[in-house]
């Protein structure tokens, strides 16, 4: 496929900021200053996105995970140090919402209410500031730039009259060469090439009152244009500012490495991992899945005579009718360990001794009391006298 010639490269001293029209670069900066804006919030929203998927994805992995842990045989420290990173991931998940939520609720409204405070517009004509900048540069421009058209319209004349002159020039030498011509049509050639020579003299001396025009000028646009581009300057110098705190504040949310409670997890899961202990897993694997475990070995187990249940209100009721028979005191001694199943039952160990201060009722029941001073019922065939003592 044929492809077209290049064109030639623009000179770029006519892109300058000083040639006619060009100051519309600087114009333009407000709305893609505008635009910039517009795509940083749009950026930094979906990097919020980003957190608040991420962190989504953090709590679902650890859910997952930590059940299906529970269920498997690990034990001991290797456990907890497991389960240790689960607990981490959930408190990093809470974190990176935090970041997903103030990526936007701070940074994009600080953004847009900057922007619409910044940028105000002005009916039918887009930003005011673009309206004015635009305004004042086409002012200070438009001297300088009808005397650069007269300069540039002297020129092209006087760079023609360069080429006639050229061309009588390569004419009278020919003539002059060739013994043809007479002398007056020779002469002819002479007088066209002088003629010339006199109109690029006198365009000439335009042309340099034209540039001298234009450069006493210049000083003056120069400052003008330069006082404006100024004010420019300082508006875009606000908004870089700006915005480079907003970057700013952005990186403190997203730079976790300086966060305190993320350097808290890690410590603590680093923590419980240094913490592993083979030989205290191992310990507690042998006490409770291995020989350590307690077991009741065969042996003789005396019997124990049963014990009925001690109705209270029949008791109470016996109380009533007929006082019970109380004694001063008679020393007893268990035969058997008993626990007292309510809190007017007294407990105690085979072989200890204690005082039976009432008789065994009908139900079989006796009330006694401990050395330490409580008083309670017991079962009666739990206890047997204690011979050769005297009676409290």
């Amino acid at each position: 496929m044929a492809s077209f010639p290049k064109e030639p490269p623009e000179d770029p001293k006519k892109q300058s900021f000083w040639m006619p029209g060009n100051y519309v670069n600087t114009v333009h900066r407000t709305e893609q200053s505008f635009q910039a804006c517009n795509d940083i919030v749009t950026c930094f929203v979906e990097r919020a996105k980003v957190e608040k998927q991420y962190a989504h994805q953090l709590s679902q992995w650890s859910s997952k995970w930590k059940s299906i842990v529970d269920s498997r045989p690990l034990y001991g420290s290797l456990m907890r140090a497991w389960q240790c990173f689960f607990t981490s991931a959930e408190h990093l998940s809470t974190l990176h919402s935090s970041i997903s939520q103030s990526l936007i609720t701070e940074e994009g409204d600080r953004v847009k209410t900057w922007q619409k405070e910044t940028f105000p517009k002005k009916l039918f004509c887009g930003f005011r500031e673009s309206h004015d900048n635009n305004t004042s540069f086409s002012r200070a421009q438009k001297p300088w730039s009808k005397k650069l058209m007269k300069l540039e319209k002297v020129r092209v004349a006087y760079h023609k009259v360069c080429q006639r002159e050229q061309m009588a020039v390569d004419k009278e030498k020919q003539a002059s060469e060739n013994p043809e011509l007479s002398p007056e049509k020779k002469q002819k050639f002479t007088n066209a090439r002088e003629k010339t020579v006199e109109e690029k003299e006198k365009l000439r001396e335009q042309y340099e009152k034209m540039l001298e025009d234009v450069s006493s000028y210049t000083p003056r646009y120069m400052e003008e244009m330069e006082a404006i581009f100024e004010q420019s300057q300082e508006e875009e110098r606000k908004r870089i500012s700006f915005l480079k705190q907003v970057f700013l504040s952005i990186h403190r949310h997203l730079d976790i490495t300086n966060n305190e409670s993320v350097k808290a997890v890690y410590s603590e899961l680093h923590q419980t991992l240094m913490s592993i202990d083979e030989q205290d897993d191992l310990r507690w694997w042998k006490n409770n899945h291995g020989p350590g475990m307690p077991t009741d070995w065969p042996k003789i187990v005396d019997w124990v005579p049963p014990v009925k249940k001690l109705n209270r209100k029949k008791r109470e009721q016996k109380r009533k009718d007929s006082r019970p028979v109380m004694i001063g005191g008679v020393k007893v001694r268990a035969l058997y360990d008993y626990v007292g199943e309510e809190g007017d039952e007294l407990s105690f160990k085979a072989g200890e001794v204690f005082l039976k201060v009432e008789e065994e009722d009908d139900q079989g029941w006796c009330r006694g009391v401990l050395n330490g001073g409580k008083e309670g019922f017991y079962p009666a065939n739990y206890v047997e006298v204690v011979e050769s003592q005297d009676t409290v």
